[in-house]
């Protein structure tokens, strides 16, 4: 590349960094990828995935999976955060 170009993706990733939609981008990518994350059995029983400032908020009405989810917080954040590639989600509530 010449001098002072960018190629199309860099110049996408930066907008996308300073741009006020990237929280909602990056839900939907946790929301694309929670199966693969999970796995299937979980994903199946959850209901919804939310990320609200740095808050995963997961919703599920099955009472055992509430009680293992609540163990596995530190794994969830750990494997969510290495999806993204980045230390995004700081802490997992589970409603």
């Amino acid at each position: 590349m010449r001098h002072g170009t960018t190629s199309i993706g860099d110049a996408l990733r930066e907008y996308m960094n300073k741009s006020r939609m990237k929280p909602r981008f990056t839900e939907v990518r946790i929301q694309e990828n929670w199966e693969k994350i999970m796995g299937k059995t979980i994903a199946r029983y959850t209901q919804s995935v939310k990320l609200i400032e740095h808050k995963l908020i997961i919703t599920t009405t099955v009472a055992p999976l509430k009680q293992e989810l609540t163990y596995s917080k530190d794994k969830i954040i750990k494997l969510v955060n290495e999806l993204l590639g980045e230390n995004i989600v700081k802490e997992v509530m589970i409603c």
